[in-house]
């Protein structure tokens, strides 16, 4: 369940060039802003402004005059970005996608109809279609001790050779309020994680994450 193809449908994201060439999802982190600064000026330019180094923000998204984007930053149709959200460069916001008030991105691919809408960090992170994050949830991308992230399920363990990694989120995944995704977190479809939760390893997808070791399968 880790690979690209477990968690994602790319057809709903302008990355999935960059994804389609990745085995693992957190492959594409070392190049989201390459493929931005390559992309952006392909963009149709009916439909995309430039109004800034490497910013494209499409005409039909929503942009609140009190936020800060910085590229590499692809904005794009439908998009809303509230008041005060920080974009801090090598963010892909997806079509319909929300970014929330005083919501911060950086590094990170968010695919079409992503909500990050209130209070939230997503770091070195992707989010894949429809994910949802409750007001205050986080991704937290360095261990505490600086080691590089590894991939864990179980005993099963896989280097991402990465000293920065947040959390991989499936498709039409819900995280609570207020929880933590902790480096190298790997979410799988459809999954639902408790408000107040840790969350360390991998959930399996179509399950109910309570707490660490309390996971449960949705009926």
């Amino acid at each position: 369940m880790y690979q690209v193809t477990d968690l994602f449908d790319l057809t709903h994201t302008l990355a999935q060039p960059l994804l389609a060439q990745c085995r693992y999802p957190w492959e594409a982190l070392e190049g989201i802003g390459d493929f931005i600064r390559a992309l952006g000026p392909a963009l149709p330019k009916e439909d995309y402004d430039n109004p800034a180094p490497a910013v494209w923000i499409a005409r039909s998204a929503k942009v609140a005059p009190t936020a800060s984007i910085t590229g590499p930053c692809i904005i794009c149709p439908e998009a809303e970005v509230r008041h005060c959200a920080f974009i801090r460069g090598s963010a892909l916001v997806g079509a319909g996608a929300v970014v929330g008030n005083s919501t911060e991105l950086k590094n990170v691919i968010l695919f079409d109809k992503v909500q990050v809408p209130h209070y939230n960090y997503v770091g070195d992170s992707i989010l894949g279609y429809k994910a949802h994050m409750g007001a205050g949830a986080i991704t937290s991308n360095v261990k505490s001790d600086k080691q590089l992230v590894v991939v864990r399920d179980g005993t099963e363990e896989i280097a991402t050779n990465r000293k920065k990694v947040g959390a991989m989120v499936g498709d039409e995944v819900e995280v609570g309020c207020g929880s933590v995704l902790n480096p190298g977190t790997v979410i799988g479809r459809g999954s639902n994680i408790y408000p107040l939760s840790s969350v360390r390893g991998t959930v399996p997808a179509g399950s109910i994450y309570k707490r660490q070791g309390e996971v449960a399968e949705k009926r």
